[in-house]
């Protein structure tokens, strides 16, 4: 299995970095999470322009119907500049759920406009015994909850607070029945997997920007009249997040290859579990190195620090996604022993 990207990946995902680099994303993210869309709104449909948000939208709903792989390119840049919406649930989560609905008009009624920048998505699948909770759902121009067998479109209630202020949650309440049925169950996991994996490849981009930052201070930050980063503990931290970014980086990519594959839910958890992780670790060294400039919301840093704890849990805990790995390592082995006995 190749993990290599292509040239015209690796192309595709520095065109993403200069672009949100030059859109000045952390007033932006800033705005967003005061109430003000119009910034990240703007920032949203530049990405739209460069072919990001329709990268998972087929060519017949007016995207490009591209490979998996190409939307965790695109999707670690956009976690490696914190940039603020719900991209995931627009770009990755509805199409995937909305494309796997056979005979249905609801992909080619949003859709469109989705691949385009011109409106906005957000989803979320109800857990029994919890109140379900959508992301920025005062700003979504389509409010969609899965629960169970049933997708319903939604309205917004109160807010709940989250511990990053550009994560505007709210709560909804199901109201019309869109689609039901057996399909919408198996679209729904489809979908959850989907945003999963951009979730995933959000948080390592993410981890990267920290990395980057940290290393930076490094080399400007003085402590007994040289750099810290001439200090062997802090160059071993440093390494050691490296060696985990890069470690978890091709779990990231096989989970992209195998999306349709029955491994799917294995290889998208072990991937959220790994990148959440790195990501973590290098919230923590990048904060260590920074010291108490760290903490202030006005330093850039904070708007990664935030969005990295925001996202760990954001498509499902850990201790899920382990539990979708121990069931489906059960299941194989279980598979193995009854062909072994009836060989």
């Amino acid at each position: 299995m190749r993990f290599a990207l292509s040239p015209e990946q690796l192309d595709f995902g520095t065109s993403l970095r200069k672009l949100l680099d030059a859109g000045h994303t952390p007033a932006a993210v800033r705005a967003w999470a005061g109430g003000d869309a119009q910034p990240g709104r703007a920032l949203i449909r530049q990405l739209a322009g460069a072919g990001a948000l329709g990268l998972a939208v087929e060519e017949q709903h007016g995207g490009m119907g591209a490979e998996p792989i190409d939307l965790v390119v695109a999707f670690q840049e956009i976690g490696r500049a914190a940039a603020p919406g719900p991209v995931v649930e627009t770009a990755a989560a509805i199409p995937a759920l909305l494309q796997a609905l056979p005979d249905s008009d609801l992909a080619q009624r949003w859709l469109p406009g989705f691949a385009e920048g011109a409106a906005l998505g957000t989803v979320t699948f109800a857990a029994p015994g919890r109140a379900p909770v959508a992301l920025d759902a005062d700003i979504a121009d389509v409010v969609l909850i899965v629960v169970g067998d049933r997708l319903c479109a939604a309205r917004r209630d109160e807010p709940v607070r989250s511990i990053d202020p550009a994560r505007r949650l709210f709560r909804i309440t199901p109201e019309e029945v869109l689609a039901e049925g057996a399909l919408v169950l198996e679209a729904g996991a489809a979908a959850f997997d989907a945003g999963a994996l951009a979730g995933a490849a959000q948080l390592l981009g993410a981890g990267r920007a920290l990395l980057h930052a940290a290393t930076e201070y490094a080399k400007q930050r003085k402590q007994f009249g040289k750099p810290i980063g001439e200090f062997q503990a802090v160059k071993q931290k440093l390494a050691d997040v490296l060696i985990g970014l890069d470690l978890a980086e091709p779990l990231l990519f096989r989970a992209a290859l195998t999306i349709a594959e029955p491994t799917r839910g294995r290889d998208v958890s072990a991937a959220v579990i790994a990148c959440g992780d790195a990501a973590y670790a290098a919230a923590r060294a990048a904060l260590q190195v920074h010291g108490a400039i760290g903490y202030t919301a006005e330093y850039d840093l904070s708007l990664w620090l935030t969005k990295v704890t925001a996202l760990r849990s954001a498509w499902g805990t850990a201790d899920l996604h382990r539990s979708r790995i121990a069931a489906t390592l059960r299941d194989e082995a279980a598979r193995d022993r009854a062909l072994r006995g009836t060989a």
